[in-house]
């Protein structure tokens, strides 16, 4: 049996893991590779196996740096079958379609041909089936079961069972128990685990709820706009989940908040659409309050209109809008509009990978070009790590601990090169498990 990093080492973005075992290939995510832009210039390369070989993959959720590649790997000659849960299904759809416009203008950059069209999108939702947490797939010799990961709703950790030994994908961990989704599962034994690494070398801070208010409250105190870059995804409900939870509760003044991303409106209806993988508190407040992702002085932006309309409104106010590492999307236009205004606060809530405009505002650079212009950066920025839907290290090795009397080897994955490393000698002191970062492209036995 041949596991293969094809992605996702010694960086947070691009997930695709190869497994082999006799004649049967699956894989284990197709992300893209993000950072600097919304699609590294990389992603367009071949493949670095054949398509046609490849039997099934298994999404272990829906965010672009784990499923962005899927319709390349259609275009490219994929005949097996897709397997995720149901709700990762339905938002990959809603996101590869909404990237897809976003990746013509990167091509159109690059000069290059798209990367995917709307029919490949098309073509890989037809070869996309819905399985629910803890129901056994065969494929081949190898039994694939999914688990919550507790990431986002419906995110799973992947264990393939073949030739006498369990390999566990933990796909993206979240940061557990999460708000709405719960906490993640637990497994007892492994012989191999690939772990993603995040924050693999820090411990989250302040639990986010108290920090938001705070945010809010100084920002509406100082008469300014409080801009919350967030991804489509999980960060924005669970944003409007605490927001909501604020406001109803009185512990911030009534302010104007506007969520100004067509996607995040179409994801939330998602959400409602899957209330059974809700949490027992979250169901508990749904029935006696149907307004979950709804609020007094909610404002949400579907068209291009209404989004302008937003700079009418005077401040304070807070606006929510895409994307989250501010590499794209409405985002920058309000980040254009109020960056100059030292009254202003800029918020972020989730990782800014390397060499991206969220990065950058976060290590301090005071002039950055938007649309093409040079804008002064003169509001405060504050970020909250608490509300990162990634697992810290902390939880990280305690979501380890029972599997480290049958662990053979962990292969840290999905961090960047200091994230991991420091992540691996954890794994090793605490608990006496062979660890390393692996090496991408080589194949390794297990």
């Amino acid at each position: 049996m041949k596991l293969t990093f094809h992605g996702g080492v010694k960086e947070v973005t691009g997930a695709n893991y190869l497994l082999e075992s006799g004649d049967t290939k699956i894989l284990i995510d197709c992300g893209l590779a993000q950072g600097g832009s919304f699609s590294e210039k990389h992603n367009w390369g071949p493949f670095p196996y054949n398509p046609k070989d490849i039997d099934a993959v298994f999404p272990t959720h829906a965010h672009v740096d784990h499923t962005g590649r899927l319709p390349k790997l259609v275009k490219e000659g994929f005949r097996g079958k897709v397997y995720s849960t149901p709700p990762t299904r339905d938002f990959a759809n809603l996101l590869l379609l909404d990237s897809e416009h976003v990746l013509m203008d990167e091509a159109e950059r690059f000069k290059l041909p798209p990367l995917y069209g709307v029919r490949e999108v098309e073509e890989l939702m037809a070869k996309w089936e819905g399985v629910p947490y803890h129901q056994e797939i065969s494929v081949g010799p190898m039994k694939v079961t999914l688990y919550n990961a507790g990431h986002i709703l419906g995110s799973s950790i992947v264990l393939v069972e073949v030739e006498g030994k369990k390999i566990v994908f933990s796909g993206d961990l979240g940061n557990s128990p999460a708000p709405i989704i719960g906490p993640y599962d637990v497994l007892e034994e492994a012989d191999y685990c690939i772990v993603e690494s995040t924050y693999g070398d820090r411990i989250h801070g302040e639990l986010p709820q108290g920090a938001i208010e705070d945010v809010i409250e100084d920002t509406i105190k100082a008469g300014g706009v409080l801009m919350i870059p967030a991804f489509a995804m999980e960060r924005t409900q669970k944003l409007l989940f605490d927001i909501n939870e604020l406001i109803e509760n009185k512990r911030v003044p009534p302010v104007q908040v506007f969520l100004d991303s067509p996607l995040a409106i179409k994801v939330t209806d998602v959400y409602k659409k899957y209330k059974d993988y809700f949490d027992e508190a979250t169901m508990n407040i749904l029935r006696g309050d149907n307004m979950l992702f709804d609020f007094p002085g909610l404002k949400k932006a579907l068209s291009t209109e209404e989004s302008r309309a937003i700079n009418e409104v005077r401040p304070p106010k807070v606006i929510i809008a895409g994307s989250g590492m501010s590499n794209g999307g409405r985002i920058l236009h309000h980040e254009k509009r109020y960056f100059p205004d030292p009254n202003s606060t800029i918020l972020f809530i989730g990782y800014q990978a390397r060499g991206s405009l969220g990065r950058k505002i976060q290590e301090g650079v005071k002039t950055v070009k938007i649309h093409g212009e040079e804008v002064l950066v003169r509001c405060k920025a504050v970020s909250i790590h608490g509300y990162s839907a990634h697992a810290d290290q902390r939880q990280l090795l305690s979501w380890l601990h029972p599997m480290r009397f049958t662990l053979k080897k962990v292969f840290v994955v999905q961090g960047e090169d200091e994230s991991s490393s420091a992540f691996v000698q954890r794994v090793i002191n605490d608990l006496a498990v062979e660890a390393a970062i692996p090496e991408e492209g080589k194949p390794y036995e297990l």
